[in-house]
């Protein structure tokens, strides 16, 4: 007889319902609708809503899940629905149990299975009591199979070590007790990271029966835990493991090989740049998964929690994550069709100039100005508007050399400064020698009399072209 877990049944009753709706629907010849995806007005992109940007339909993500964001791993945030709402958020929970053992305890730590982990139910990484392995056995066990097992092994194992290294004598600490010191770290580490609405109960995620209370957290919590714990080699390397076979020593001694495969779809399908990390349901947190990927350097994390089917949770964050890299674009700095000959570095080059700054040496004299770097590109994120360029000119009045610095260009987006760059001579203009400046001082003299002007103007040449054609937008 095969037997079906707590989570398959709520599963079951849950695709059950949808099909009795549906076949109701039918039945009174409603209208069904074809799915659940949409784009709404409240939906935040890039710290703006849909609607305040006037943003299309075409322009944004169409998601199922009611929480989401998406954020790289600098911390920018892309994309927001319900993000600061408070969810379960069932196995995602397993994402700070591993990180606060990597950082409470060396992977060579022993963890032992006792009789309450074993028959804690639910995900199974198929530990018995008494099997022994290492802590990085564990986070194995506990990531790619999602076991919950091994989540209460972790946090009672550690959980001693970290009692021990508070001063205390743990030879008498209970189970539950020494998961409770475990789930005192997983709290205050969260509060650490920033999180700000994030309460751990058990190390698992579970949520009902004998689990019910107030465990919950937010995406943008877990979008902070998955970029915190991202940044361990350990946790990186073993979430972006497709399948592997551990090895665990039974209470009798013998060994044991416990194949492990990692419940993370987007790691099977071959989308693009998938690198982890973490899966999860329940009936109350509904279908959930936080994942990332990594193109050309870049990562992004996609936090989707409560969406209608295990399918559609990878479909929505693989949308979220292809529309965030679709639409990060890089943008070229310098453009302008002024050129000049320069010999700064003491080799002569045709360079572009982005300006000419004046010198207050002279009445009608500039120094034509270039960038040390003119094929400079950063990148952006095109549907936050246009970019905009200022510029600061330094007061130039002594010799000026190729290279000297005269001046500062801005760019923003938004007001949010994406870059500066340094304005440099593209050539040398001495200032006035002494006779050159008595004749100076006269020209300015009769000039003030008819109101003429004593210094030549700054001039910019330098553009910034439309990121986005609002009339083809």
């Amino acid at each position: 007889m095969i037997k079906t877990s707590a989570k398959q049944r709520a599963f079951s009753w849950y695709a059950s319902l949808m099909a009795c709706v549906l076949v109701l629907a039918l039945g009174f010849g409603l209208a069904v609708p074809p799915a659940y995806a949409d784009v709404r007005k409240a939906d935040v992109v890039y710290g703006l809503t849909v609607d305040s940007r006037g943003l299309s339909v075409a322009q944004c993500p169409s998601i199922d899940a009611e929480y989401a964001l998406v954020m790289d791993s600098e911390g920018t945030v892309y994309f927001e629905r319900n993000a600061d709402s408070p969810t379960q958020i069932a196995s995602i929970t397993k994402i700070m149990t591993a990180l606060v053992a990597l950082e409470s305890a060396p992977l060579d730590t022993l963890i032992t299975t006792s009789s309450r982990a074993a028959t804690v139910g639910e995900s199974s990484a198929s530990l018995l009591e008494g099997d022994t392995m290492t802590l990085e056995i564990a986070l194995k066990a506990l990531l790619l199979s999602s076991g919950n097992d091994a989540a209460i092994a972790i946090a009672e194992n550690v959980g001693r070590l970290l009692y021990e290294q508070g001063g205390g004598d743990a030879s008498g600490l209970s189970e539950t007790e020494a998961e409770a010191v475990f789930l005192e770290r997983m709290n205050g580490r969260a509060a650490e990271l920033g999180c700000t609405d994030t309460v751990f109960e058990n190390p698992h995620g579970l949520d009902d029966g004998i689990w019910q209370g107030d465990q919950h957290s937010c995406a943008a919590d877990v979008a902070i835990m998955a970029q915190a714990a991202m940044r361990n080699e350990v946790f990186r390397t073993i979430v972006a493991t497709p399948n592997e076979t551990i090895e665990v020593t039974r209470a009798d001694g013998t060994k044991a090989s416990l194949y492990l495969e990692s419940t993370d779809e987007m790691l099977k399908n071959g989308f693009e740049g998938a690198c982890g990390i973490k899966t999860g349901f329940t009936a109350l947190a509904g279908p959930s998964f936080a994942g990332a990927a990594n193109r050309n350097g870049v990562e992004m994390y996609a936090i989707v929690i409560h969406s209608t089917s295990e399918a559609q949770r990878f479909t929505d964050a693989q949308t979220l994550l292809d529309w965030v890299f679709d639409h990060t674009t890089e943008y070229r700095l310098v453009n302008t069709s002024q050129t000049a000959s320069s010999n700064a570095g003491g080799s002569s080059d045709e360079v572009p100039v982005l300006a000419e700054v004046a010198h207050t040496g002279w009445i009608d004299r500039t120094v034509k100005a270039t960038v040390a770097d003119p094929d400079q590109v950063i990148d952006i994120f095109d549907l936050n508007g246009n970019i905009s360029q200022s510029v600061e000119y330094e007061e130039l009045e002594g010799n000026v050399h190729a290279g000297d610095k005269i001046g500062t260009l801005t760019f923003k987006q938004r007001n949010n400064v994406m870059a500066t760059v340094d304005l440099i001579a593209a050539e040398d203009v001495d200032a006035p020698d002494l006779l050159e400046g008595i004749g100076v001082w006269w020209d300015r003299l009769f000039r003030g009399f008819s109101g003429q002007p004593s210094v030549a103007e700054n001039v910019l040449y330098n553009e910034t072209p439309l990121v986005i054609d609002k009339a083809n937008a």
